[in-house]
């Protein structure tokens, strides 16, 4: 099995609410067991040690799926890009560009939405195909 496909197995069980109740319950019994163990620094350690555990997978698991969410949100932007009349296939990947150019294409966006504002003000549609 790849590390995706265990990946999104694991993110799926750990999103459940019986997964957040699961944790709840461990929390709760570790406060429980404090008396008896004199509220020990072992019996803390044992609650910061499993804890730093889990967030620290738990951040893998994360990126995992925002990574593959983000992949497949930019495929479908890209394909209503390609899809739509009009519209401009430079951007199909704007993504992977660098900084510099990401901002000179932010700068032309900012600029047509400015004029559009202004062109509502004073009753023009902002509707259509704007200049190539």
């Amino acid at each position: 099995m790849r590390y995706g496909d265990i990946a999104k197995r694991v993110s799926h069980w750990c999103g459940r609410p019986t997964t957040f109740l699961l944790a709840l319950g461990v929390i709760f019994g570790w406060i429980l067991t404090g008396p008896i163990f004199g509220y020990s620094d072992t019996w803390q350690l044992v609650i910061n040690t499993g804890t730093t555990i889990v967030t620290f997978l738990m951040v893998f698991l994360i990126q995992n799926t925002q990574n593959r969410d983000t992949a497949a949100i930019q495929l479908k932007l890209d394909e209503l890009i390609r899809a739509t009349q009009g519209a401009h296939n430079a951007l199909l990947d704007l993504e992977e560009l660098d900084e510099s150019l990401l901002d000179g294409f932010r700068a032309r966006y900012e600029g047509l939405a400015r004029s559009a504002r202004e062109g509502l003000t004073k009753g023009v549609v902002d509707t259509g195909v704007p200049e190539s």
